[in-house]
């Protein structure tokens, strides 16, 4: 005889009777109360990224290196878009020396960079910043510096110093601070800190241009409309240097117009100043006599302010030499005056 089938408003009172027991069995267990535990999700957490090691480490020996040196962090690291100029990773680290752009790569956890160019034969210098940012937005408050070279030993001299606004007589924060070994044309990079001072270490010895520039974009460039100074030094173990910073003209002076001084003399005015340490070769001034353009040879080129010197001079001593002749015949005529 065939059986009927179950309701299905059966079944579920048997499934429901089943899930009673279990709990049941469940509040006896624990001993009739809630057991007590941590709550889901734990403590926000309000720790920055760490810096776990860098590869290369700092003072490896790496020749004919071809990798990618790789930042790896304790934690994801935020992507940071907006790279380029503006912002991203790249302004993150400053990799030098290096001639062109620095590709810098996001990998969740790590960070990887490598020179455009390729890697040289040269002594490197890695300088992490501070602001990298983890998932929640937690900011790293400190950096860290790397040394490694592929050839050439790592020195041990040192260039320090503090940048200032020339115009507005202040310290500049966080400027561009080139170090260019000569005779090469690339150098090493650092920012000045917030009180406008700032420290290259490692340096091989020898003579360096130092510049110093307000990034205004960001590019981790000297560019020419950007306030800068620069000034070149010889460095043995330590030394330091102020810079001060203020806009360049990249237009050169054009002679504006000329005005006879005296028959022997022309005065020349140009658009802009003139740099007082220049000198000047008569062989780079021409003066040709009109209409038949004969040349006329230049004895001696004088900036204004010596000329206006020498004049002076001479006019003392013309008037030294006038009033000695006034003596000279103020004391014949006492001579010669008949006495009483």
């Amino acid at each position: 005889m065939a059986r009927s089938a179950r309701r299905p408003g059966r079944q579920a009172q048997v499934t429901g009777l089943l899930l009673a027991l279990l709990l049941v069995g469940a509040w006896e267990a624990s001993g009739g109360c809630a057991s007590v535990g941590t709550p889901p999700g734990g403590p926000p957490d309000s720790a920055p990224p760490r810096i776990l090691h860098v590869r290369p480490e700092s003072g490896a020996v790496v020749p004919n290196y071809g990798g990618d040196v790789v930042i790896q962090f304790d934690e994801t690291v935020d992507e940071m878009p907006g790279a380029g100029t503006a912002g991203g990773l790249e302004r993150q680290v400053l990799l030098s020396p290096v001639a062109g752009a620095v590709k810098v790569s996001w990998h969740r956890s790590s960070v990887t960079v490598k020179p455009k160019e390729g890697w040289k034969r040269r002594a490197y210098r890695l300088e992490i910043l501070p602001g990298f940012l983890d998932l929640r937005h937690n900011r790293s408050d400190s950096g860290k510096t790397v040394l490694f070279t592929t050839g050439p030993e790592i020195g041990h001299a040192r260039i320090g110093g503090i940048v200032l606004k020339w115009i507005e007589q202040t310290i500049l924060a966080r400027a561009l601070i080139e170090a260019v070994p000569l005779p090469d044309t690339v150098g090493y990079l650092t920012l000045a800190d917030s009180g406008g001072q700032f420290n290259l270490q490692n340096l091989a010895p020898g003579r360096y241009i130092v510049y110093a520039t307000q990034d205004e974009n960001g590019d981790r460039r000297r560019n020419p409309r950007e306030a800068y100074d620069s000034i070149m030094v010889t460095v043995d173990s330590s030394t330091n240097v102020a810079l001060y910073l203020f806009p360049h003209d990249t237009t050169p002076p054009r002679p504006r117009q000329a005005t006879f001084v005296d028959s022997l003399t022309v005065r020349v005015d140009f658009s802009q100043s003139l740099d007082p340490t220049q000198s000047f070769d008569t062989a780079h001034v021409h003066v040709v006599e009109l209409p038949d353009s004969t040349p006329v040879p230049v004895a001696q080129i004088f900036t204004a302010r010596l000329y206006d010197s020498l004049m002076t001079a001479e006019r003392q001593k013309k008037d030294s030499a006038a009033a000695a002749a006034r003596d000279t015949g103020a004391t014949h005529e006492r001579t010669a005056w008949p006495s009483m």
